[in-house]
């Protein structure tokens, strides 16, 4: 494949060590020195390239749903960032770290970066010579840690539900470093594979056995993270909880039980007087009743004849809502035949109108219609091109 010229022109005799596709004919270059982010022409911008040397004193990832951000920092040049799609970040971030970590001496001519593991923010990078560990915001900065292969005397892992932890002894002391299950298997392999190769064997009893003699493991309750079985509390005899809840339980026991007759005593001290009282309530609501009803047979006995015949000759004179007026009934016929006599009269104006019309002439409107639309689907295509052309440039990280 290629190498654009102006990409050739930018490294002054330097080669190529890798090469990462960004989408289109975007492409990272990768050189011992340098990274080099190259754009193709393009509707947003022209065809360019960038460098981005390796002697940075950070390197920052800001990642978005589609776009990631690298940003390195320089201690005289300041800042520096370049963006690629989402997708690509992995692919970017490897070989720029290896560059990034040979520009500043930590890694030795010829060592190679072998994987590079992000678990929130920690950031393990394995090479054929050391494993090298970076905590905090940062990809990576001088605040790292690095463990070479020459000083590891015996390796471990231990099983978690939710993470492994790899225990390395270093110098005789244990480093713990935890991973997510998700990713411990490969982290594993890669790690005892490296580590392996540096020293000659094949196996980790092996190497526990040929490295690690006369070495404390620092395994799961060795080391100088070994705590043993915990702090005893301070000068105090503070009772045990579950003596506690037993004396708890007891006094609630009792509260309750005494409670209990109480409120059962109360209860059929109350209920006599109560069905006590009911039958005389009852009678008096009785007697009452009849006293009402005999008033009330008096008062219709002496109410006269004749007001209600003349209530009732005046409610049958009365008009009901059941008799229509004439005058209502008149006025919706109207209106009804003046609608009917305006929409013949349109229909007859539009017939009329479509008579003039000569088959030839629309013929060649619709011809002239046709025309029109085709014309119009062309630009459409022509607007959708141009538009997926800017999604994939914005998504390049132009």
């Amino acid at each position: 494949m290629s190498v654009p010229e102006i990409v050739q022109s930018t490294l002054n005799g330097d080669e190529i060590a890798a090469r990462v596709s960004l989408g289109g004919e975007d492409e990272l270059f990768i050189t011992s020195s340098s990274s080099l982010v190259y754009r193709s022409d393009g509707i947003l911008s022209d065809e360019s390239v960038e460098e981005y040397p390796h002697e940075a004193d950070r390197l920052t990832l800001s990642e978005g749903r589609r776009k990631t951000k690298f940003t390195l920092e320089y201690p005289l040049e300041g800042t520096k960032e370049f963006t690629v799609p989402s997708d690509k970040t992995d692919a970017v971030l490897h070989p720029v770290l290896a560059g990034v970590l040979n520009g500043n001496g930590i890694t030795d001519p010829g060592e190679t970066v072998v994987k590079t593991y992000r678990f929130s923010e920690l950031t393990l990078i394995i090479t054929s010579d050391r494993l090298v560990k970076h905590i905090g915001g940062a990809v990576w900065d001088g605040d790292y840690e690095g463990y070479h292969f020459d000083d590891v005397t015996k390796l471990a892992f231990e099983d978690g539900s939710v993470a492994t932890q790899i225990v390395l002894t270093v110098a005789g002391r244990p480093e713990r470093i935890k991973a997510p299950n998700e990713e411990a298997n490969d982290l594993r392999e890669r790690l005892k594979r490296a580590l392996f190769e540096y020293h000659g064997v094949t196996s980790l009893a092996e190497f526990n056995e040929t490295v690690g003699v006369g070495e404390d493991g620092g395994g799961r309750n060795g080391g100088a993270v070994d705590f043993g079985d915990g702090v005893d509390p301070l000068d105090a005899n503070p009772p045990e909880p579950e003596d506690r809840e037993a004396v708890a339980a007891t006094e609630t026991a009792g509260d309750s039980d005494d409670s209990q007759p109480q409120s059962q005593s109360q209860s059929q001290s109350t209920d006599p007087l109560a069905a006590a009282g009911e039958p005389q309530q009852s009678q008096r609501t009785q007697q009452q009743s009849a006293q009402q009803s005999a008033r009330a047979a008096a008062t219709q006995a002496d109410a006269p004849t004749d007001d209600v015949e003349t209530a009732f000759d005046g409610a049958s004179d009365a008009p009901t809502d059941d008799e229509p007026e004439s005058v209502s009934t008149r006025d919706d016929s109207g209106f009804v035949a003046d609608a009917a006599a305006e929409s013949a009269s349109a229909t007859s104006a539009a017939a009329a109108e479509n008579a003039d019309y000569d088959p030839a002439e629309l013929a060649e409107r619709i011809d002239t219609l046709e025309a029109a639309v085709e014309e119009q689907s062309e630009l459409i295509e022509r607007q959708q091109e141009t538009i997926e052309q800017l999604i994939a440039e914005l998504r390049q990280g132009r």
